[in-house]
């Protein structure tokens, strides 16, 4: 099992956010990233005012890792 080192924060204000270019086209399974801090916040589009995920830079480049080597299970 991979640890991120992801923590919930409110970062429904921050300018920046971008769509990911990985996300699931019109069925609205996106995520967005704000890549203009020094920590990334990950948020889902879909709910811009809901919680988002902040991770260090390390830590976001493993999850994309393990999430590309399907390493998650259901």
């Amino acid at each position: 099992m991979h640890t991120t080192e992801a923590t919930t924060t409110d970062g429904a204000a921050l300018p920046g956010w971008r769509k990911s270019s990985y996300s699931g086209g019109d069925q609205g399974e996106c995520l967005e990233v704000a890549y203009d801090y020094a920590t990334l916040p990950v948020r889902d589009s879909k709910i811009p005012g809901g919680p988002t995920l902040t991770f260090s830079r390390q830590g976001w480049t493993r999850f994309v890792a393990a999430v590309k080597h399907d390493e998650f299970t259901a």
